[in-house]
């Protein structure tokens, strides 16, 4: 496999962007080597600049659900952009998909589009301190919400114990609000509202991880949720900038039949485009400015371009909801491949799957939360990407990150990530 266009492009871009890379996964740290620079895509392949092949399975960490540069969603998109990319006024569009939004997703009766999913996480974080009149915010460990300053928090000592910054730059004082527990441990949430109650104004988490690789909530641990915010008068948001119309229409609230008292979202609502959204409760959401006390603005906002990708986008799942069920069965397809192939290999591991999302973790215990999932080997995982890469497929650079299938993965393409893998083991395990 050539590399060398790639190379030399990481060399000027370390000149002249921090590390190279304008978001930190990208740089391959966590497991060795120089970033691919990747110059298109189509359908399940991307293409790097010196013209190798690889099937994806990270489609730009979520939102290429119908894989990449599908036909619609460029159809969309060249129509808005003729009529110019941005008014920073009031669209048509914004309307449109505002109200197939609250359609799909009926915990959502009003929305506000913004341009990021951490704009969003930020923006409903501080409309659930507005709307309850409270401080502190409960987080978990192991859970990614952008990189808003509430939410770069590592935890305290004890239950009782504020977090203390988890990044330069992150006061103290931002620190005090912010009360971290360990995923999948209801326990340890309850005795953190216990010990604030009166001051939590949200507990805010992925319903299903996707930032310590995919990791799903145990029975019963997002109902003892909802029933402690609703004992406690807390606002539950359900972050599902990653799960949001991915593993069902409305959503991992839908799944699992949660329904969260603010959403936000991102990724596939702006079809491959920066895009994200908060929403909720009527009674929440009218004390957003202009109409409420709690300001939030955007220049970019509702952009007509995102908003006409993103709708082709959701019109599509929500005429084809089969989709869901074919995605399931692609991925099980993979994830019971993998499994037949490493157990013939006598070879420790746990694979974490639901609907189109999974992680291979090579670990022989159950991983349920950050601790267990950091217990993996990371320097086997870390020689098993390059050995993929080798192989032709292009995996997240990192083993706390969950993979994404989309549409354009046959059964066919499917048997190779499997072969791949197989090939990629066996150079590595002999």
């Amino acid at each position: 496999m050539k590399t060398e266009i790639s190379k030399g492009l990481f060399e000027k871009a370390k000149q002249v962007i921090p590390g190279g890379v304008n978001s930190p996964v990208r740089a391959f740290k966590a497991v060795g080597g120089n970033p691919l620079f990747i110059k298109s895509a189509k359908g399940a392949y991307l293409f790097d600049e010196d013209g190798n092949k690889y099937i994806e399975l990270i489609n730009s960490w979520g939102p290429m659900l119908l894989g990449h540069a599908n036909e619609s969603i460029e159809k969309a998109i060249r129509e808005a952009v003729s009529g110019s990319p941005s008014f920073g006024a009031p669209t048509r569009r914004e309307v449109e998909m505002a109200e197939l939004i609250c359609q799909m997703v009926p915990s959502i009766e009003k929305v506000r589009m913004v341009n990021s999913g951490t704009e969003a996480t930020m923006a409903a974080i501080r409309l659930a301190r507005g709307y309850t009149g409270r401080s502190k915010i409960i987080k978990f460990e192991g859970c990614y919400h952008g990189h808003g300053d509430s939410f770069l928090i590592a935890a305290g000592s004890g239950a009782i114990t504020m977090g203390i910054p988890d990044s330069l730059g992150v006061t103290q004082g931002v620190a005090n609000d912010t009360l971290t527990a360990p995923y999948n441990n209801l326990k340890a949430v309850e005795e953190l509202a216990i010990a604030n109650r009166g001051d939590v104004a949200a507990i805010i988490i992925e319903p299903v991880a996707g930032n310590m690789g995919c990791v799903l909530p145990k029975p019963g641990y997002l109902e003892g949720l909802r029933k402690l915010c609703d004992k406690e008068n807390i606002v539950l948001i359900f972050d599902e900038v990653m799960t949001g119309f991915r593993l069902s229409k409305g959503g991992a609230q839908e799944l699992f039949g949660i329904t969260p008292d603010l959403t936000t979202l991102g990724k596939i609502i702006g079809g491959g485009l920066p895009v994200g959204a908060y929403g909720g409760r009527k009674e929440i959401m009218d004390k957003v400015s202009p109409v409420g006390p709690v300001y939030q603005a955007g220049t970019l906002s509702g952009n007509p371009v995102a908003m006409a990708a993103g709708f082709a986008m959701l019109s599509h799942l929500n005429d084809n909801t089969s989709i869901y069920g074919m995605l399931a069965k692609t991925t099980e397809r993979i994830v019971e491949g993998l499994k037949k192939d490493i157990q013939s290999l006598g070879k420790s591991y746990t694979i974490n799957q639901v609907g189109s999302m999974f992680t291979l973790f090579f670990s022989n215990q159950e991983v349920y939360d950050l601790e267990s999932a950091k217990k993996s080997d990371l320097g086997l995982f870390g020689r098993y990407f390059n050995e993929m890469l080798e192989a032709g497929v292009y995996l997240a650079p990192s083993q706390f990150e969950s993979l994404f299938i989309s549409t354009a993965i046959t059964n066919d393409i499917a048997d190779e990530i499997v072969k791949a893998s197989s090939q990629a083991l066996r150079k590595i395990l002999k």
